[in-house]
Order: C-alpha cells, then sequence, then structure tokens
C-alpha cells in the first residue's frame, strides 16, 4: 500500500496593506511558489498559504490620508495583492485577510488565552521609541538615534499602559532550538544574527495598544476593550489561523501539529519577530514550533531598498505585464539573489529573456521542432543505439535534476535556476556538434536518434524549469506530447512517446519584452 505523503506547510509573510505591492511583494512570491512547486513535484503534499496584515496603525494613518476608512482601505489594498499573485501563477491554497477573516479573530483570541493561562501575560506602564513603519518599539542600547534604521524616520515616543508578554522566559529555549537547527533557520548569515540577538538576552514585548491611539482598529483585548492586540501578535497568528486553530477541522492537525516541515518564507527584515517572537508565543501556549525559516533579501534600486514609504515601489502589475510572467518569475529566481540584496534592473531581465529564455530554450525548441516535422514526418521519432555523446546529455540531464534538488533544500534557488540554464545550454551545444540538419547526414537511424535526444532533453528542461517557469514547462510538454498523466512526482515524468505527433505552437519566448525600471512608464509589448 502507498505510503501517505508527507504534509508540508509553506507560508509567505502577511503584507502590510496601507498601499499597493510592489517588487519586494512579487520577489517573496515568486521564491515561495517555486519552493512549494519543488516540493509538490517532489511527491509531497504541501499547503500554501499568504494573506494580508491588516490590523496596523499604518494602515489607519493611510485611510485617513486617503479620505477612506481603515476596512475599506485594506479590503482595496488585499485585492491587489491577490491579483499580484494571480498575475505571477502563484498557487496560494489560502489567503488571510486578518481584518475580515472569522477564523482569524477567533484563533488570536484563543493564542492570547492560551498564553495567559501559561502565566505570560501581564500589564504595565510603558514608554518608549516606536517606529509606525515596523509596528516596532526599539529598546534602549539598540540605536544610535533616534532614527529607524529600515525606514529612516524619526520614532515616536509612546507613553501608555499595555499588556506585555513574557518572552524572557523563552530566550534560552529557542537559542538552543535554533542552534541545533531544531529551527532551522537559511542563509547562516541570519541564523547568527539572530543567535547574537538571543545571546544578549529576550526581554519582554508589548503585545497591546490602547484603543485610543489605534483609533478602535484591531481585534480587542480578550476581557478589555478598551485595548486592540499588538500587530504583530495578531499578524503571527495568521499561520494558524488559517488552518482553523481554535475552529476545528482537520488542516491543523495535518499541517501544523503533524507536518514534516513548517516553513515560513520571510524577509530579512522581519526576522526577529519570526524567529524570537513567535516561537516564544507559540511556546507559551503548547504549539509546536515551525521548523524552517527561509530569509530572502531585499530588492533594491540603485542599492536602495523598493518600498512604498520611499517612494520607489512603481507599478509592478505593469512591469509583469509588460514581461510575460514566466520570464518575471525566470529573472527573479535566476538573476536576483536568493538571500542577499539585489537591484532590479528591467534591462538586465530583457537581456536575459532574449539571451536564456528566447535564444537557448525557445530556439532549442523551435528548430528542433521544425527538423521534426522535416525529418520525422512531424512524430517523436524511435531512436537507435545510443552513442557516447547522446548518452552524456542525457545522464547530464539526471544529474542537473540532483543537484537541482540540492539547491532547493539549501534555498539557494539562483543555483536551481542556474542547473536548468546549464542544461539547456549543453544541449544547444550537442544540438550544434551533431548538426542534424546538414545534407551530409544521410543515417536516417542516426537523424532519428539525435532528435530523439534533444527532444528528451528538452523534457529534463522543462522538468527543471517547472517550479521556476511552470506555465512554459507546461507548454513545452503541450509540444512535445507528453501525455499530462506522465506529468507527476514520478521518475519518469513527462516520459517521451515515440509516435506521438509534436504540437505546433507559437514561439515560446519572442524578443518582445521591453520593461521599464520601476516608477517609469512602460513601452507596450506583449511576449508569450
Amino acid at each position: 500500500m502507498k505510503s501517505p505523503a508527507a504534509a508540508h506547510f509553506v507560508t509567505t509573510a502577511i503584507a502590510y496593506v496601507n498601499g499597493p505591492p510592489h517588487i519586494g511583494h512579487a520577489q517573496e512570491y515568486v521564491l515561495a511558489d517555486a519552493i512549494v512547486r519543488y516540493r509538490r513535484r517532489s511527491g509531497h503534499d504541501v499547503r500554501f498559504q499568504s494573506g494580508t496584515d491588516d490590523n496596523s496603525l499604518k494602515s489607519v494613518r493611510a485611510a485617513a490620508l486617503a479620505g477612506t476608512t481603515p476596512a475599506d482601505l485594506v479590503a482595496r489594498n488585499a485585492g491587489h495583492f491577490q491579483a499580484l499573485a494571480a498575475a505571477l501563477n502563484v498557487s496560494f491554497d489560502d489567503f488571510v485577510k486578518t481584518s475580515a477573516d472569522p477564523r482569524h479573530f477567533v484563533a488570536v483570541h484563543a493564542l492570547w488565552q492560551a498564553c495567559e493561562r501559561a502565566g505570560d501575560i501581564y500589564r504595565r506602564h510603558y514608554r518608549g521609541l516606536y517606529c509606525v513603519g515596523c509596528e516596532q518599539f526599539f529598546g534602549d542600547g539598540e540605536l544610535t538615534d533616534n532614527v529607524c534604521p529600515e525606514h529612516a524616520l524619526p520614532l515616536e515616543t509612546v507613553e501608555e499602559e499595555n499588556y506585555f508578554f513574557r518572552a524572557s522566559r523563552y530566550g534560552a529555549r529557542i537559542r538552543e532550538l535554533i542552534a541545533g537547527d531544531a529551527l532551522c533557520i537559511r542563509p547562516q548569515t541570519r541564523k547568527n544574527e539572530i543567535l547574537a540577538l538571543l545571546g544578549r538576552g529576550l526581554n519582554d514585548f508589548s503585545i497591546s495598544r490602547s484603543r485610543a491611539r489605534a483609533h478602535g482598529w484591531g481585534v480587542p483585548v480578550p476581557g478589555d476593550p478598551e485595548q486592540v492586540i499588538y500587530v504583530w501578535f495578531d499578524a503571527l497568528a495568521n499561520y494558524v489561523s488559517g488552518l482553523g486553530y481554535a475552529t476545528g477541522g482537520s488542516l491543523f492537525e495535518r499541517y501544523w501539529h503533524g507536518a514534516a516541515r513548517r516553513t515560513h518564507l520571510i524577509g530579512k527584515g522581519i526576522l526577529r519577530f519570526h524567529a524570537a517572537y513567535w516561537p516564544a508565543i507559540l511556546l507559551s501556549a503548547g504549539l509546536p514550533l515551525p521548523n524552517e525559516l527561509l530569509v530572502h533579501g531585499y530588492v533594491t534600486e540603485n542599492g536602495k531598498k523598493v518600498s512604498k514609504s520611499s517612494g520607489t515601489a512603481g507599478d509592478v502589475l505593469e512591469s509583469i505585464r509588460a514581461s510575460g510572467t514566466d520570464a518575471f518569475r525566470y529573472y527573479v529566481i535566476r538573476q536576483l539573489h536568493t538571500t542577499s540584496d539585489a537591484d532590479f534592473s528591467a534591462s538586465r531581465l530583457t537581456a536575459l529573456h532574449d539571451a536564456e529564455l528566447a535564444d537557448q530554450l525557445g530556439n532549442l525548441l523551435c528548430r528542433t521542432q521544425a527538423l521534426v516535422r522535416k525529418r520525422c514526418a512531424g512524430v517523436i521519432p524511435v531512436p537507435g543505439t545510443l552513442q557516447v555523446g547522446d548518452a552524456e546529455l542525457l545522464a547530464r540531464g539526471d544529474h542537473a535534476r540532483s543537484r537541482q534538488d540540492a539547491a532547493f533544500d539549501a534555498f539557494d534557488l539562483n543555483a536551481a535556476a542556474a542547473e536548468a540554464a546549464a542544461f539547456v545550454a549543453d544541449a544547444n551545444r550537442y544540438i550544434a556538434a551533431q548538426a542534424p540538419w546538414r545534407e551530409a547526414v544521410t543515417a536516417r537511424r542516426r537523424v532519428d536518434t539525435v532528435l530523439y535526444v534533444v527532444l528528451d532533453a528538452l523534457r529534463h528542461a522543462a522538468w527543471l524549469l517547472a517550479p521556476i517557469i511552470p506555465a512554459s514547462a507546461e507548454r513545452i510538454c503541450d509540444q512535445l506530447g507528453v501525455p499530462r498523466s506522465l506529468r507527476g512526482s514520478t521518475p519518469n515524468w513527462g516520459r517521451l512517446v515515440s509516435g506521438a505527433p509534436i504540437a505546433l505552437q507559437p514561439p515560446l519566448f519572442p524578443k518582445e519584452v521591453r520593461v521599464s525600471e520601476p516608477g517609469a512608464a512602460t513601452a507596450p509589448s506583449r511576449p508569450a
């Protein structure tokens, strides 16, 4: 009897919705989706979740500036984030809107009450420096001046009586879990960063705000309507609220309690909340911890972080429309560094599209199809005996799969994409060396073999590219006549069927991509 697939739970961070999304959000969606597609292809049962972080003071202030209500503002902007996911072909299973999802309200209260029963919530007077952009207090000694290092804006002095969470009780245990990789943090630099922070001691932190300062926006504290729950305590709960924590059902048991991997993919700026505060809350509530944090860098423009507040966000949906979904995804994974900051460049996106997708992948598929129509009556030929060069190319495809597996597991998506690009380049060198189009090549059996090997190499390429540019990988399989029943997570994924017809379709990647830099006008174009 077949064993049940191992359950994996993968999330992105949930985004503040005081404004529409930008390229940084697109990067996070694409990275997470590629990992999810890779794991599903590997046979795992993966649930993929995202959402919006609605209950923030910055949303209240943005709504006031826009002359609308927070509820209207966050609903409108949440729609923009869902449109971004659709434009990027991101395969979310659930999308939690924290101000509107009834599951979330119940879960936040249940989590608060579990921590309260553990004796970890208390009330006291507090005065501190606060960044509304980060929704974070900064303690003594954390800053050299009163300017937020993330937003480069002066901090506000806040003084009020709040509820606090006794995080100090759990700092040593969390540090032990991270050091031993029970909570694995990639890359190593981020693991070192949080270990250093925990080594200095984890302080208790405020988990409520006065209703007056929050302008009544947010989840009320159980039993105290004059306080609302701090946005980060509220937001972090989305990871379990979307699975039905406190509302019953099987999802929470399967994808949190029983999951083989619980993975959060986040940006580096919110590491503290996910690697220190969230584990502390879960330990207090008696719940399992995530066992993997994957931390990516920022998308920058001329070295400056792209963000809503900096004015560099631009129209990411227009950039995707101009480049095409898969060209955009390929650029993000292939060229923007997975774990370090990286500049977005429209010219580099166009150059990469032309060099690797159009000239290498698209051209290889197009000319091989033309040769099959000319030499093999438009059907996949029956190969003869493989020669050394033939077998070497196909073996390189198998090796590329193995190396790509290792790259995905190491959260090095640049290397995962590089394996696909290198293999496609190998296939182009092979067909150039074999030259089946030469008139001197008269041995029909040899031509059949060479073309079969190239078609099989394209099958390997489709496998390697499926998590990265999924729609194009499907189109390659369609053109190769690969039955959909053979496109699952099996060793013979996409096996070619001799005699199957080659389907005629327009070129995958015509050279029409022209993308503008963020914030600039975009020239009309419509690639595949």
